[in-house]
C-alpha cells in the first residue's frame, strides 16, 4: 500500500485490488472437489479430518498477504446482504456487499488523505450502522488500527480507553463537539452529511497491503477485575483462527442467516457476530440500542434466522418477556458464551425453539477452546456442560501443581499451549466422556469455614427459587468463618414481604444444596450492576459489599 498520504493530503488515486495467492489455492481446491472443512458435516468427519493449517482453505490470504477487511467484505463483493442492522425505532437497515465494499474502499482513501498512516488508531464510538461497518472495515484496509468503543461510555470510561489507545483519529455521531473538547489532541469527526458527502468524493477501490502479522484491531474488555481497561490486540491473522469459533462454536455454513444481538464493542458481538459470519459470506443481523425482546424476535422473524448466539442474560429477558408463540421462528442453530447458563432457562430455549442451546468457551489470550458443535450430525450436546474440546485443542483439569486431575474432580480449567498448560482463570471438572463443566472463575470461590463453595452453583440453586428472578453471590469477610455466602437478589415479592422471604430462601437452600452452602447475607436490589457488556459486575458487588457487610448478622439484610 506505500505511503499514501501525508496530513492535509488530498490523495484518492483508484488503484485496482489483486487477488491473493491463497485465492487462488483456495478456488483451486474447491474446483478439484476437494472437501474442505465445510464439507465436513459430521462430528466425527470433524475429528478425523481437521488440522490448523487446514483453516486457511477458508480464507483467500497468506500469512505475508492478508487483509481482514479483504476477507470479510471485498472478496464477497455482490448484491448480497452483508449486515441488517435493527434500529431502535423497529426498522431494519440493509446494507449489501457490494455498497460495504465501496464505503470502506472511500472510507480507507479518506483516512489516508487526513494523514492516518498505517497502524495508527481509529476510534470508533459509534452505534451498529451504515457509519460503524464503513469506519470498522475501511480502517482496517486502510492498515490503521480500529478500535472500537461503547458508545454508553461515560466521559472517563472513554477517556481512559482513549488515553490508553492514542488515537490518530475518533469518529462519532451527535457528540463531536463535547469529544473535540475532551480530547483536543484527536482528530475528532462526526459523522454528518459533510461526512458522507467527502466520502463520495473518493475511489471506491483501494489496494490494501497488509500482511497476517500486522495490528488490525484493538479490543477492549468491559473492565469487570481491573481498575484500568487494558486492550486486547489483534492482527488482521486472527480472522483465521476465529474459524474454529465460527464453524464449531456457532455452527455457521454458507447459506446461513444469522443474527447476534451483542455489541460490536465488545468481543462476543465484533468477533462472534461480525467478523465470522462476513467473513464466510453469511448474512448476518446486528441490533443497535438498548435491548428490546419485542424487537429482536420481531428482527429474527423478519430476517427468517436459523442460526442465533447471544449472551444467557438475552435468553433469560427473551422467556421472561412471554412473546415466543408469537413469532413464527425457524432456529435451527442456537449459541450462547460469556456465562454459564441456568438449567431453566437451557431447558425453556429447547421447549421454545426446539434445539438446545450450545455454550461456547475460551479466553483472551488463547481463543475459543470448549465448544457443543451447534447442528453437527453425531454430536450430543451436554446439558449444563462448556461442551468438549474444540478442535485442535487439548483441554483438561488441572490442580495447584499442574497435574492432569481424573473426572469428576474440581480444579482449574487448562489449555495445552506450546508444550504446557496455560489456566484460563476457571474452576471446572471434566466427566470420563471429556465433557467440561463451569464452577466459576477462580476468584469467585468461596472459602467458609474450611469449606469450598461454587459461587455458580449457589446462584443456580437460587434461581430455582419462586421468589428469585436474577441473582449474583459473592464471599464477603467473616471474622467467624473467614467468609460468608452473600446473596444479591432481584426479587419478585413485595418489600413487606421480604424479611418471611429471607428465612424461606435460606432453609430452601440448605435443603438443596447442604446445610452450610447457603447464603447467610441476602440483599434485596432493583437489578443487579453489569458492565457495559452486559455480564454481571462482581467487582462492584464485592466493593458494595465491603462497605455495607454486617457479617455478625446471620440473617442478613432485607433492605
Amino acid at each position: 500500500m506505500g505511503r499514501l498520504a501525508r496530513a492535509g493530503a488530498r490523495w484518492c488515486a483508484p488503484v485496482k485490488a489483486e487477488r491473493s495467492t491463497g485465492a487462488a489455492r483456495y478456488h483451486a481446491v474447491r474446483e478439484r472437489a476437494v472437501p474442505t472443512l465445510l464439507d465436513l458435516d459430521t462430528y466425527e468427519a470433524v475429528r478425523a479430518g481437521f488440522a490448523w493449517e487446514r483453516l486457511w482453505e477458508l480464507v483467500d490470504g497468506t500469512a505475508e498477504r492478508l487483509n481482514l477487511a479483504h476477507e470479510c467484505v471485498d472478496r464477497h463483493r455482490g448484491p448480497a446482504t452483508a449486515i441488517s442492522v435493527s434500529h431502535p425505532d423497529g426498522r431494519l437497515e440493509p446494507i449489501r456487499f457490494d455498497e460495504l465494499a465501496d464505503l470502506t474502499g472511500r472510507f480507507a482513501h479518506w483516512l489516508a488523505a487526513r494523514g492516518v498512516e498505517p497502524g495508527e488508531r481509529v476510534a470508533i464510538v459509534l452505534e451498529p450502522g451504515r457509519a460503524f461497518y464503513t469506519a470498522l472495515f475501511g480502517a482496517v484496509k486502510r492498515g490503521a488500527i480500529a478500535v472500537p468503543l461503547f458508545t454508553l461510555f461515560g466521559p472517563e470510561g472513554l477517556a481512559l480507553r482513549v488515553e490508553d489507545c492514542r488515537p490518530r483519529l475518533l469518529l462519532a455521531e451527535g457528540r463531536g463537539g463535547d469529544l473535540g473538547r475532551q480530547f483536543p489532541g484527536v482528530d475528532v469527526v462526526s459523522v454528518d452529511d459533510a461526512f458522507w458527502r467527502e466520502l463520495a468524493g473518493c475511489p471506491a477501490e483501494f489496494a490494501w497491503q497488509t500482511r497476517g502479522a500486522d495490528l488490525a484491531v484493538f479490543q477492549y474488555t468491559s473492565g469487570t477485575t481491573r481498575e484500568l481497561p487494558a486492550a486486547v490486540r489483534h492482527t488482521h491473522r486472527a480472522v483465521v483462527t476465529l474459524m474454529i469459533a465460527a464453524l464449531y462454536g456457532i455452527g455457521l455454513r454458507p447459506g446461513d442467516r444469522y443474527v447476534c444481538p451483542s455489541s460490536p464493542a465488545w468481543g462476543h458481538g465484533l468477533w462472534h457476530g461480525t467478523i465470522a459470519p462476513l467473513a464466510l459470506g453469511i448474512t448476518t443481523g446486528s441490533y443497535a440500542g438498548r435491548f428490546d425482546a419485542a424487537r429482536l424476535f420481531g428482527a429474527l422473524e423478519a430476517l427468517g434466522a436459523n442460526t442465533f448466539a447471544a449472551a444467557p442474560t438475552v435468553f433469560r429477558l427473551l422467556r421472561q418477556s412471554g412473546l415466543r408463540d408469537r413469532h413464527a421462528l425457524r432456529l435451527e442453530k442456537i449459541s450462547f458464551t460469556g456465562e454459564p447458563m441456568d438449567p431453566d432457562t437451557a431447558r425453556w430455549v429447547e421447549e421454545a425453539f426446539g434445539v438446545p442451546a450450545c455454550s461456547m468457551y475460551g479466553s483472551t489470550e488463547v481463543g475459543v477452546i470448549l465448544v457443543s458443535f451447534p447442528g453437527l450430525a453425531g454430536y450430543r450436546v451436554r446439558p449444563g456442560a462448556l461442551g468438549s474440546a474444540a478442535p485442535g485443542w487439548e483441554v483438561s483439569v488441572i490442580d495447584d501443581a499442574g497435574r492432569e486431575l481424573p473426572p469428576g474432580e474440581l480444579g482449574e480449567i487448562a489449555v495445552r499451549r506450546k508444550g504446557e498448560w496455560f489456566r484460563v482463570k476457571d474452576r471446572g471438572q471434566r466427566d470420563a466422556e471429556g465433557y467440561v463443566f463451569h464452577a466459576g472463575r477462580s476468584d469467585d470461590v468461596i472459602i467458609s469455614a474450611g469449606w469450598t463453595m461454587s459461587a455458580l452453583e449457589i446462584e443456580q440453586s437460587l434461581l430455582a427459587h419462586p421468589a428469585v428472578a436474577e441473582v449474583a453471590v459473592v464471599g464477603v469477610p467473616d471474622a467467624l468463618r473467614g467468609q460468608v455466602v452473600k446473596a444479591f437478589i432481584v426479587s419478585r415479592v413485595a418489600v413487606g414481604e421480604r424479611e418471611e422471604t429471607v428465612r424461606d430462601i435460606q432453609e430452601f437452600m440448605k435443603a438443596r444444596l447442604s446445610q452450610h452452602e447457603y447464603p447467610r447475607q441476602i440483599e434485596f436490589v432493583a437489578e443487579l450492576p453489569r458492565t457495559p457488556a452486559g455480564k454481571v459486575n462482581r467487582k462492584a458487588l464485592r466493593d458494595r459489599a465491603g462497605a455495607t457487610a454486617a457479617a455478625t448478622d446471620p440473617a442478613g439484610s432485607a433492605a
